[in-house]
């Protein structure tokens, strides 16, 4: 154990005494990255080279926890910003072959008898390495999916925009295409928040809407009914022509309880009192 750790420290005093020519070397394992450092310091503030000498003192001296510690933050850090993946991998490749390059050199230095347990070390480093890619992997994809998950939903609510008017009349203005899928979203949205916000008349305002397909205004229709279910009137605003015409080719008419106003301002003074 002794031994070891005198190797490590040996090791480290001769990657810091020989810093320069590692660097290097890594840059020109690295075909593909040593061209992208600068953007990637710019998009990311990841400084690769000196992040490098980090790895490489991290894997000589087996700090474990330090290890496992840089990989969440470089993993978190490569998903904040979207940078390639593909540059990562290549560069702690890099990493591994520069890094048994110099073990290499340093063991040819090393006097007779003190020679260095050649494969326990190389069982340690790429270990370590591999453990590092792992853990750096792993958090890239949890921070992904999280940040993904938090983009999805703020995309959801931002589709639905229901605005409350006063403590029982909320406007849902509805803006934009609308295909199946985000009428999905409106219609589980809107019996939601008529559930939470106790909202007894809702305005739909659809006059940012120039067409719909009939499967969307099908689901319109449902909609209408789920808030009546809920003991919420529903007040269509904003219907264009070419959605009525499209409604009375396609047999489509609203339910006979469902309230209709030309425009959104027709809707407010009738139903509310300033």
């Amino acid at each position: 154990m002794a031994h070891s750790l005198q190797n490590s420290l040996e090791l480290q005093i001769f990657f810091d005494t020989h810093n320069q020519e590692f660097e290097d070397s890594l840059l020109m394992e690295a075909v593909n990255v040593k061209d992208k450092i600068e953007e990637i310091l710019s998009i990311g503030n990841i400084d690769l080279v000196t992040n490098a000498h980090k790895l490489v003192i991290y894997i000589i001296d087996g700090q474990e926890a330090e290890l496992e510690l840089f990989a969440k933050q470089e993993g978190i850090a490569w998903a904040t910003h979207s940078i390639e993946l593909s540059f990562k991998l290549e560069w702690v490749q890099a990493i591994r072959r520069t890094l048994w390059k110099f073990i290499e050199k340093f063991n040819q230095d090393v006097p007779a008898g003190k020679d260095m347990d050649f494969f326990r070390m190389e069982k340690d480093v790429n270990t370590r390495i591999d453990s590092f890619l792992n853990s750096f992997f792993l958090n890239y994809s949890t921070y992904k999916d999280t940040l993904l998950k938090a983009h999805r939903q703020l995309v959801e609510n931002l589709s639905v925009p229901i605005i409350p008017i006063n403590s029982t009349v909320c406007i849902l203005p509805v803006i934009g295409a609308v295909d199946a899928q985000r009428a999905s979203i409106i219609e589980e949205k809107v019996l939601t928040e008529i559930g939470k916000l106790q909202i007894q008349t809702l305005i739909i305002d659809l006059s940012g809407i120039a067409e719909m397909e009939a499967q969307v205004i099908h689901h319109l229709m449902k909609l209408i009914d789920g808030t009546s279910l809920m003991g919420c009137s529903t007040i269509i605003t904003g219907l264009r022509a070419e959605v009525v015409r499209q409604m009375i080719h396609s047999g489509m008419k609203f339910d006979e309880k469902t309230k209709t106003a030309g425009t959104l301002q027709q809707a407010l003074k009738e139903y509310l009192i300033f």
